[in-house]
């Protein structure tokens, strides 16, 4: 009965949608509120009724910037992406799978995520520096069946987002697109160097409408191909106008180090993201993953207080740029957190080791052996259910860069081992190359969070997690 009444919702949202649509061509202000009022009917409680009122001031107000950003999505977005893009994101991903991994948080008192991150494969057709997936070794894949099995699994939980890394995703493009068909349910997006992309697989990727991308770029040309190899940073421009041409949805990944931080939050490198039709940015810190890992590339405390300031002021509402930017390290006020082992999302690796993040490469159960429920049971997951958050500060997130010791303990605890096959890293060996600049981070953070108007229960993220719903922090300085 519960699969009938989730599958008689969905078409009517999708009905609705399309009505919606062809009101939002001909009359935009109009059809976009009550497309607002449709996701209202839908969505209930799920989220505060502030949350509605801002999204109506925005639809309301043409010189808001966040009204022109979403009427250039309308109009450069392929149609059925959009409408695929609107159906499996927000009815499945926000509305239908947040209330269903709420439910099911409680009911196997575990941690449920709102989304799965997994590596189709290890291997890479570039040959990146310091690329942290190059630890596990280029022979690793997971099966299409191995895929096919982790989102059967995840969508009964609730998990209705999922997205790939590696190694190189796209060098699987056809079981990407394989499962992209099969799951038309399910918003894909993956992480790649966007040298495979071309104008036959772009169209493939318009027709199916639920596979979005993240474009890894470092910097201009000079410094994108220093670490990348020479010619890809043009290669990555021919992508994105390919994937513009044709309307599909994708941004960029971006790695930030102490060498190109202001070259990749600056008013030249964005503008031309906008131009080439990027969407939105995943900022992410250098982590000190692996053995060969070079943590005086890390950014120093004046840098990373740079960066907190500076992508705010982007995605800001005055005088901030047509892209939504996000920090994975500096958000965390806004998730309550660190949002790892499961809270919010989880790691499988080629190899099928289930790892808590995609820089903690550290596992005690596999795919090949559990289901995607016990491998979120298993007791390196467990452990970190019963700590997080890590830190009432939320700029310090981290059980591994802002509070090492408490990955240490975690992995002693749970006998969880390394999952890197090429040369194993013990949690001491890793966190320890975090000490140093945990320790002077902490006061420029204290800082900074004693001037935020943060409290427990104000935020309630729509990836389903409440505040309040965390255990006692480990660590409470």
């Amino acid at each position: 009965m519960a699969s009938f009444t989730h599958k008689a919702a969905r078409l009517a949202f999708s009905k609705a949608v399309d009505i919606l649509l062809s009101k939002v061509y001909k009359d935009r202000e109009k059809g976009l509120n009550d497309a607002l009022n449709v996701i209202e009917k839908f969505a209930g409680d799920t989220f505060a009724p502030k949350t509605y009122d801002l999204f109506r001031k925005i639809l309301t107000d043409p010189n808001e910037k966040w009204n022109q950003y979403l009427n250039k999505l309308i109009d450069e977005l392929d149609p059925n992406v959009l409408k695929t893009t609107l159906v499996n994101f927000v009815f499945e991903a926000m509305i239908n799978g947040t209330k269903t991994i709420r439910a099911n948080r409680e009911k196997y008192n575990c941690n449920i995520p709102w989304l799965i991150l997994m590596d189709p494969t290890s291997a890479c057709n570039l040959h990146c520096v310091g690329c942290w997936a190059a630890e596990y070794g280029h022979k690793l894949n997971l099966s299409y069946e191995d895929l096919d099995r982790i989102v059967t699994q995840g969508k009964e939980l609730g998990v209705y987002f999922y997205m790939f890394t590696g190694g190189e995703p796209l060098v699987r493009k056809a079981d990407i697109l394989r499962l992209c068909r099969k799951h038309y349910d399910c918003e894909f997006h993956a992480y790649t160097n966007g040298t495979l992309i071309d104008d036959d697989f772009a169209e493939e990727v318009r027709k199916v409408g639920n596979l979005s991308f993240s474009i890894s770029l470092e910097g201009f040309s000079e410094v994108n191909d220093l670490r990348r190899g020479e010619g890809v940073f043009n290669r990555v421009m021919k992508a994105m106008d390919i994937l513009k041409a044709h309307g599909c949805l994708f941004g960029t990944s971006i790695a930030y180090t102490a060498k190109n931080i202001e070259t990749v939050t600056s008013d030249e490198f964005l503008d031309m993201e906008i131009e080439k039709g990027v969407r939105y940015s995943w900022y992410f810190h250098l982590m000190p993953v692996g053995m060969k890992a070079a943590p005086e590339l890390m950014p120093n405390p004046e840098q990373r207080k740079y960066i907190y300031h500076r992508i705010r002021e982007i995605r800001a509402n005055e005088g901030g740029k047509l892209i939504y930017t996000m920090d994975f390290q500096n958000d965390g006020e806004f998730v309550g957190g660190c949002i790892a082992g499961g809270r919010n999302y989880f790691h499988i690796n080629a190899n099928g080791d289930a790892e808590p993040c995609v820089f903690i490469h550290y596992s005690n159960a596999n795919i090949h052996e559990k289901s995607v429920l016990e491998c979120l049971q298993s007791p390196l997951f467990m452990q970190y259910r019963q700590h997080q958050p890590f830190n009432r500060n939320m700029l310090r997130p981290c059980p591994m860069l802002e509070n090492p010791g408490i990955l240490t303990q975690m992995v002693e605890k749970s006998g969880a081992h390394s999952t890197d096959l090429e040369s194993p890293e013990s949690a001491e060996h890793l966190c320890g190359k975090c000490v140093d600049y945990a320790r002077a981070w902490k006061p420029v953070a204290d800082e900074l969070w004693s001037r935020t108007d943060y409290h427990p229960h104000k935020y309630e993220n729509w990836a389903g997690f409440r505040p309040e719903e965390a255990k006692a922090p480990a660590a409470k300085n």
